[in-house]
């Protein structure tokens, strides 16, 4: 590591699965993000801290769980800025003397009624969404601001794709009549792009953020990214020797959601009705929006090398949770604690990693808190104790992984919750039925991720795993313990004062 403190550019994409790179799957073409697995390191084992798009978000800026938050589903938000769990990464960088340029998604939902909420400590900040939207930031440049005809054109092609543009529409996609510019992503990448040619390097270090909006769907692809792909490359997934959902934590979430009268079931049982084309292209078309991101990645790299921004540099390549894509027979989507939704791609490169490891797979049970004290360690800032992450550029002391998942509405308690405990042999999920506050039985899965990848074989009751089962249920509750007690305390919820050099 250098003596001087590093740039970090920190990419980051929306549901993006573990197995969507090329440099993990053949089929996936993904060159940028290639490029900084083949110049770092890849972390194979990665999982996020909770599968939903807004309490990931902030577990990964606050470095703590989503029941530390508080922000456990997509309806949560912290809007009061004196009372934050720790000071938001941003923020600990800018006040630590960085200089933050943020582009892109952090889902803080931190505005009320359309008002401007906090930037949280980047100095410049731009936004592919409407200005009056809980996705506003203050001071930020929001794409209705610069481009609103290319907003509404947008708007206007994914409109059938409903709500986050993940209903059934959403995910058979189209073919897009846009210019890439008119994406919302394409105007993230081109503030991105203006803020990279037009700065010069001075005292203060560089806190760079990207963060794309897909590939999440909704799958309105360019056709040059879409044919860069041969559907007859994607069959059926694999089928499970059952018809219907066994008793998983993903039942009661469905039998749950059902009960509040959303169209969970009512989802699932279309996609069966699909035709084997419409679903194939279904999955190819996630891929090719993962090349779409890709593009916007790759010129953002090149940008930053011509510029010299790659030097003396930590590169940082994540996603906030996977999707499903069909297996299961009919789960897509994330909002499951299942293998493709909880695993992420994550990659630490540049040339601060040491030059015998870049190139490298650490199968470490890393997890995305670990980014914040990671960050820490790189930018020599002393880390806020109580988080529970650890740094990924320290040997690793921690055997397993922790996700949570609070059920997919706003309902308070939130039904049918469920956490995980993951070693990369093991897996233990404990949830319930109802919600917390419900008396109801706690039940469990457990999977052999090495025998049984899939995740169809639940052997949480069988006699012959009953010591595992508990050796995993006394880790994760060993974990939580610890993890817990360390805080937030409310008496001291204003977040760590102490911003300091390591």
């Amino acid at each position: 590591m250098s003596e001087s403190r590093p740039n970090i550019v920190m990419i980051m994409t929306d549901q993006q699965r573990a197995d969507a790179l090329g440099c993990v799957n053949p089929r996936a073409i993904t060159p940028g993000i290639d490029s900084l697995a083949a110049n770092g390191i890849l972390f194979d084992q990665a999982v996020c801290q909770c599968p939903m798009c807004v309490p990931s978000r902030n577990s990964l800026m606050f470095g703590m769980y989503a029941s530390q938050t508080g922000v456990r589903t997509n309806g949560g938000a912290l809007l009061d800025e004196t009372r934050l769990p720790s000071v938001p990464l941003p923020q600990l960088l800018h006040d630590s003397g960085y200089f933050c340029a943020g582009f892109g998604k952090t889902h803080w939902n931190n505005c009320i009624k359309g008002e401007e909420g906090s930037r949280r400590g980047f100095d410049v900040r731009a936004e592919g969404q409407p200005r009056f939207s809980v996705l506003c930031e203050e001071g930020a440049v929001m794409m209705d601001d610069e481009d609103p005809e290319g907003l509404k054109a947008y708007f206007e092609e994914t409109k059938a794709f409903g709500s986050g543009e993940e209903n059934i529409a959403g995910y058979i996609g189209l073919r897009s009549t846009l210019p890439k510019e008119h994406h919302r992503d394409g105007f993230i990448h081109k503030k991105c792009a203006e803020f990279i040619e037009s700065y010069t390097p001075g005292e203060k270090p560089l806190f760079l953020y990207f963060s794309l909006i897909k590939p999440h769907a909704g799958f309105n692809i360019p056709p040059e990214f879409e044919d860069m792909y041969d559907i007859s490359d994607f069959p059926e997934p694999p089928a499970p020797p059952w018809t219907e959902e066994p008793d998983t934590h993903d039942r009661a979430l469905r039998n749950a959601s059902a009960a509040l009268g959303r169209n969970c079931g009512v989802r699932a049982a279309a996609w069966r009705t699909l035709d084997a084309e419409t679903r194939a292209r279904t999955r190819l078309r996630y891929l090719a929006n993962c090349t779409f991101m890709d593009w916007f990645i790759n010129d953002i790299l090149t940008r930053l090398r011509r510029k010299g921004l790659d030097k003396n540099t930590l590169f940082i390549f994540c996603s906030d949770h996977g999707d499903m894509m069909g297996e299961r027979i009919d789960r897509f989507s994330k909002y499951c604690l299942f293998e493709s939704s909880v695993r992420v791609p994550l990659i630490l490169a540049g040339d601060v990693i040491a030059k015998a490891a870049r190139g490298s797979r650490d199968h470490r049970p890393a997890m995305l808190t670990d980014i914040y004290p990671t960050i820490c360690a790189a930018a020599g800032i002393k880390c806020d104790p109580r988080l529970p992450g650890e740094s990924l550029l320290a040997p690793a002391t921690r055997r397993g992984a922790f996700c949570e998942f609070h059920g997919g509405g706003p309902e308070k308690p939130h039904p049918a919750p469920s956490l995980m405990w993951r070693e990369n042999k093991y897996k233990l999920i404990l949830f319930r039925d109802g919600s917390v506050l419900d008396d109801t039985p706690l039940k469990g899965e457990m999977y052999d991720l090495e025998a049984d990848p899939r995740e169809w074989n639940n052997l949480y009751y069988s006699p012959e795993y009953m010591h595992e089962r508990l050796r995993l249920t006394e880790a994760l509750l060993s974990h939580l313990a610890t993890a817990y007690a360390k805080g937030p305390a409310y008496a001291d919820y204003g977040g760590y004062a102490g911003i300091e050099r390591a």
